[in-house]
This record gives structure tokens, C-alpha cells and sequence, in this order.
């Protein structure tokens, strides 16, 4: 079984588990006709506002009905929360944070970053649950349509008494197809002035390490990339002035094309990099964005 509230990351768990073995795919997200498309099983639309005792609850009741084999919940605020209720009425271990799995000689065998991104640990278990982490898989749609049904969750001992939006950028960085992401080699905030034309030139959407966007506050939260932030996966990554520390590798190491200016030649980010330029990125960007538009 697959739950995510998030749409998109239950589409890439199934289309990383498609072909390996038959999945049912449980969703308190947006649009469970999406999901029915890369999922040839039973899609189990979950109606109302829920909270992770409710989604819990219903996926409880799904699995002494079905016994599936492993429960893959997609790792979000409310994924995370569903993973440890249901691990308490099941009794089931659960393999946090994965990003890879297989199974061998009866035993399930994971991969998650360890000591903060620092390494990649590869794990053998008897785990039954397990929470993923996005950017698994690109989305491959199924051969066969599933069937949605929407259910009536349990009642939650929770009262909603009122909600409020997060102030965001209203930026996408998971769907983004090309990103220019900021460093500390920027130097100050009034320096992304200087960034922006790249950006528009490349129609791309403006990212940051964990230093600009939790630090310093230059960009909003919504847009760092890093192992504490958002995993993208760009046809084209733009890394100016980053060093490249595991802990942002970890967020855009599935990148089809890598471009990194950086002014130190030792800079890790270069080992990450198909396209590596040594320099001031002040004087390279003016010189990219004049190429772009000359479409040189």
C-alpha cells in the first residue's frame, strides 16, 4: 500500500514500485484521478479535512482487510505522523527517510542519507513500513487506470477551530525544469539583483542553500534545496556561489545537467558538476545571460 498526502510523491513511489510489485495507493491529496494513472490498483480517496489519527485509522482498516505485504507513506509533516500510529497499532518497524529499496533473501534492503547527509546508509531489515522520501522516481504512468472509491474516515478526537495560509512565494521548486540556485559566494542580498536576469533568460525559478533561505533570510523558506529543504529534480541545476556540502548535494543530486560558477577551484560542488566554471560569478553571469539571448 502507498499513502501520501502530497499527490506527486504518491505518483513517484508507485512509479518507483511499478513492475516490482502490485500496489493499492490510499490519498487524502487534491486529485485521486491523477494518482489512478500511475497506479493500476485500488485508489482509496480520503474525503474531508483529515489529521494523521484519521488517516491512520483508515489505513488501519485497510490492512486487516487486505494484508498487504509493506505500507510505503510518503515522508511529510502528516506522513511522518501516520508512519509512527500506524507503527504502534501494528507493531510494524518502520525504515525512515528511504531513498531507494529492494528486497533480498526475505529481508528488505533500504538506502537513506546518514549523519546528516554526510554518507548514504544502506540498511537490511525486517521493516514493514516505510517513509519515503521525495524525488524516488520520475513519474511513469501505468498501463491500466486504478479504480478510485472514496471512504469516510473514522471520526478524529481533533476539532479544526480554524486555519491559516503560510505566507509563500507561491513557488513550485519539486516541478521546476530549471533552477539557478544562490550560495554564500552571492555576498550580500542586494547581490540577487544581479542573479535575476540568468533567471528570467533561462525562464528558470530562483533557489537557495540552507545558509541564504534559513540563515539569512534573503529567500523564503519554500525555496532551499538541501537535505533539510526541498529535493528537486531539474533538467538543468545553475549552482552559483555553493560550495556544495553534502547536506545541499542531498537536495538536487538528481539533477539531469549540473552548472557550477564558483570561485574556488576545490569547491566541492565541482565534483557534482557536468559543467564547471572557475571565476567570479559577477562577471560570468552578465557574459551567460548575454549568450542566452544572443542564442549564442
Amino acid at each position: 500500500m502507498v499513502f501520501s498526502d502530497v499527490d506527486d510523491l504518491g505518483i513517484q513511489i508507485n512509479s518507483f514500485l511499478s513492475g516490482t510489485m502490485e500496489t493499492d495507493s490510499v490519498t487524502s491529496g487534491k486529485d485521486p484521478y491523477r494518482v489512478a494513472k500511475y497506479c493500476a490498483g485500488n485508489i482509496y480517496a480520503l474525503k474531508g479535512r483529515q489529521f494523521p489519527e484519521s488517516i491512520a485509522a483508515s489505513i488501519l482498516e485497510l490492512q486487516k482487510k487486505n494484508d498487504y505485504d509493506y505500507i510505503f507513506i510518503g515522508s511529510t509533516a502528516i506522513g511522518r505522523d501516520v508512519a509512527a500510529l500506524l507503527s504502534e497499532d501494528l507493531g510494524f518497524e518502520v525504515a525512515s527517510e528511504i531513498t531507494g529499496f529492494r528486497t533480498e533473501g526475505g529481508r528488505i534492503i533500504t538506502r537513506r542519507f546518514f549523519y546528516g547527509g554526510k554518507t548514504v546508509l544502506e540498511e537490511s531489515s525486517t521493516a514493514k513500513i516505510l517513509t519515503v522520501m521525495p524525488g524516488i522516481s520520475e513519474p511513469k504512468s501505468s498501463a491500466k487506470e486504478g479504480t478510485v472509491t472514496e471512504i469516510e474516515s473514522p471520526a478524529s478526537r481533533i476539532t479544526l477551530i480554524g486555519a491559516e495560509d503560510k505566507t509563500s512565494g507561491a513557488v513550485d521548486l519539486e516541478k521546476a525544469g530549471i533552477i539557478v540556485s544562490i550560495g554564500r559566494g552571492i555576498g550580500k542580498q542586494e547581490n540577487i539583483e544581479k542573479v535575476n536576469p540568468l533567471v528570467e533568460a533561462v525562464r528558470g525559478e530562483l533557489a537557495g542553500s540552507r545558509p541564504i533561505c534559513l540563515d539569512y533570510h534573503w529567500l523564503s523558506e519554500d525555496r532551499q534545496v538541501g537535505l533539510s529543504g526541498k529535493k528537486v529534480r531539474p533538467r538543468v541545476y545553475i549552482a552559483l556561489g555553493i560550495s556544495g556540502q553534502i547536506q545541499h548535494i542531498a537536495g538536487m543530486r538528481g539533477s539531469k545537467t549540473v552548472v557550477a560558477i564558483n570561485k574556488d577551484k576545490a569547491a566541492p560542488i565541482f565534483e557534482e558538476a557536468d559543467y564547471g566554471i572557475v571565476g567570479d560569478l559577477f562577471q560570468i553571469v552578465p557574459k551567460l545571460v548575454e549568450a542566452i539571448k544572443s542564442g549564442q
